[in-house]
């Protein structure tokens, strides 16, 4: 008989979100076996429907469709990356990024109404809980999207210039997650807390230095942090030779707007600590 590890076990766990008892049970009936016992607990019903309702659901997929004039991204989540990855979750997101797209939506209330039996279905089939979180609707003259896999997605929309260049900026974005696109986008707040931590961080260097000297210091990190934040200022990831803006310049182009979307970001994950788990069943097979 194949060796249980608990490394096993914990990949198991990570993969189907069940308990570790369950786990290892599941794992000694198939001989080690990680992919059949995932297939035996499916198949018995191990993966419960009864954990769905109060479970926080953080994995998911992010969806995009366009037409090169308009796009629609769609976050849809489940509580565990095993089921974003499963047919059925990933038939559930391809219809509902259609049906957004097609009716035009602009809000995901319209989009949770429309899908709520399927979703409805889904959960009871695979025993977790599923949620259309958010969606945005984007129109303009040129546009690219990219998917980073299905954990990111982002649309780039452009005045000028092509779908092409569009793509590689949304690539970057993807890469890089800019927080503004216009160094002018950047809150007079957002660049005062700025200031105020890289004073704090330096303030031993800075106590010594005469006035327009540390003036000068904090200028130049106030100025790194513009060029970090801000989408047009940036390096451009395939060419760090030149800046975004730049690129879309040169290419007669002008960036009117980007949209970025991270699978779960914003969602409190519940984090679990294994040792903890397994010294806690230690302790209750003891009693």
């Amino acid at each position: 008989m194949a060796e249980i590890t608990a490394a096993l076990v914990k990949e198991l766990r990570e993969r189907t979100g069940e308990g570790m008892m369950d786990c290892k049970k599941a794992l000694a009936k198939a001989d080690g076996d990680i992919e059949k016992a995932i297939d035996d607990m499916r198949a018995s019903g191990a993966i419960k429907a009864a954990k769905k309702a109060g479970n926080v659901a953080a994995e998911g997929a992010i969806a995009i469709k366009d037409d090169g004039k308009a796009a629609v991204l769609i976050e849809i989540n489940s509580q565990t990356d095993f089921l974003a990855l499963q047919s059925d979750f990933k038939n559930f997101v391809a219809n509902s990024v259609e049906k957004a797209f097609a009716d035009k939506m602009t809000d995901v209330a319209p989009l949770i109404d429309a899908q709520e039996t399927e979703r409805t279905a889904l959960i009871a089939k695979v025993g977790e809980n599923v949620n259309i979180r958010r969606l945005v609707r984007v129109e303009g003259d040129v546009l690219g999207s990219y998917l980073h896999g299905n954990k990111i997605g982002v649309v780039v929309v452009l005045k000028g210039g092509d779908a092409e260049l569009a793509k590689n900026i949304a690539m970057h974005v993807a890469a890089l997650n800019p927080e503004f696109l216009l160094t002018s986008d950047v809150s007079p707040e957002a660049i005062e807390r700025e200031k105020n931590v890289f004073m704090q961080l330096n303030e031993d260097k800075l106590k010594d230095k005469p006035a327009e000297i540390a003036e000068k210091m904090v200028q130049g990190r106030i100025n790194k942090f513009l060029a970090e934040a801000s989408l047009v200022e940036q390096a451009f990831v395939k060419n760090p030779e030149i800046k975004v803006g730049e690129l879309a310049r040169k290419a007669g182009a002008e960036i009117v707007s980007f949209t970025y979307f991270k699978v779960g970001e914003g969602i409190e994950k519940p984090v679990d600590n294994f040792a903890e788990e397994v010294a806690a069943q230690v302790a209750a097979s003891k009693q």
